[in-house]
């Protein structure tokens, strides 16, 4: 069962429940798994490229439609798709900020935001969490004003996640869109871990941008993203080369400079667009997720000696819990150490769980069913019953 002699044929899908935090939301739908066959060819979307000779231009297939559907769908005005939404950080960086500049990221925030920054040659100040690991709108405003009287100018942006990767709490997304435009400074919505699981308006939200992740939260193969703004930014983020070759006297005035030219091509954005249905549809079922999430958790709470060490009760799939108190104190004298613990889940056909791990650790439950869900929340309660946990 091998793919060119030494690739493995990959079954995690097929043969088990999944629930590792960051693939949950990015598996593909069938459709999608047809559009990576059929449009694998890295040069598939160029078949019918007419002028302006630009991706988010062409009509068939009907690729400039879907930019147009991925706008209205985050309530703002311009889209494009990218290879992940780190290069969306990137381009927005590069686009609004300058070499010296600050820029305002979440304690929680991910790495990949800062490396934007550092590409820009700008500075990154965090805004620190509360006692419940939340950062608030006033927060932001505090951290503006604190940079402003160093600096004697606001900083250049902020970017804030909606739900952060570790921990997978909510953050005053409203509050510091509001903080921020007091000052001046643009807004950048992070929704990794939103965009393409939960309704998402941009306008309602305030933000400037708006930054989704493809392969984590859109069913779309990696990598994969989406950037979305507003008019009032859409010709900044989203300009045009004005360069001349000196020898040829060459001009490429259509290509966009932060998207090089075009973006994501062959198998990975019509695998996006033919998951983008069933995107849609799903984003409507999202408190009925997060309802199997929390009959997830409280199954794990239910074992003495287990913490959830997210917001609680939960209001996304991505959940990080400690149990150290419980599956641990097993792992210490098992001869298989922390292994013991995902070698159990296995056994009952669940995988996803970080391998060795059972002190912190994170899961995620979007995309279960309702069978799905309470049989994994049995199987903890199995497994702790077996090592007299309960």
């Amino acid at each position: 069962m091998k793919i060119a002699g030494n690739i493995p044929i990959r079954e995690v899908e097929e043969n088990f429940i999944n629930i590792q935090p960051i693939q949950a939301a990015g598996r593909l739908t069938a459709e999608a798994m047809k559009a990576l066959i059929v449009y694998g060819d890295g040069y598939s979307t160029c078949d019918q490229c007419r002028k302006p000779f630009r991706l988010d231009k062409i009509t068939k297939p009907p690729i400039a439609e879907f930019h147009n559907d991925l706008a209205r769908f985050l309530s703002m005005d311009e889209a494009r798709v990218t290879p992940g939404a780190r290069r969306a950080f990137q381009a927005v960086c590069l686009a609004l900020v300058n070499k010296g500049d600050t820029v305002l990221v979440s304690a929680l925030g991910h790495y990949t935001e800062f490396l934007a920054v550092e590409n820009a040659k700008a500075t990154v100040r965090e805004v620190p969490t509360n006692d419940v690991n939340i950062v608030t709108g006033d927060a932001v405003a505090q951290k503006i004003e604190e940079v402003t009287r160093e600096q004697g100018k606001s900083p250049a942006l902020v970017m804030l996640d909606h739900f952060d990767y570790s921990l997978a709490n909510e953050h005053d997304v409203v509050g510091a869109a509001k903080a921020a435009h007091q000052y001046d400074t643009p807004i950048l919505y992070n929704g990794a871990y939103t965009v393409g699981i939960k309704p998402i308006d941009g306008k309602a939200l305030g933000v400037d941008f708006v930054v989704g992740s493809g392969h984590k939260s859109m069913a779309s193969p990696a990598p994969s993203g989406v950037l979305a703004t507003t008019s009032e930014y859409a010709d900044t983020v989203f300009s045009t080369t004005q360069m001349i070759g000196d020898v040829t006297g060459r001009q490429f005035g259509v290509k966009e400079v932060q998207m090089l030219g075009c973006t994501l091509m062959g198998g990975n954005i019509l695998a996006m667009m033919a998951s983008f249905p069933t995107v849609k549809r799903r984003v409507q079922e999202w408190d009925e997720y997060v309802a199997k999430s929390n009959y997830v958790v409280d199954a794990l709470l239910g074992i003495t000696g287990n913490t959830c060490v997210s917001e609680y009760p939960r209001k996304h799939t991505l959940t990080k819990v400690d149990t150290t108190g419980s599956f641990d104190t097993v792992a210490r004298t098992h001869k298989r150490r922390g292994f013991f613990f995902s070698d159990e889940l296995k056994q009952r056909g669940i995988v996803g769980a970080f391998a060795g791990a059972t002190r912190a650790w994170k899961l995620n439950t979007y995309g279960l069913n309702w069978g799905q869900t309470r049989y994994v929340a049995d199987a903890f309660k199995e497994v702790a019953g077996k090592y007299g946990l309960l």
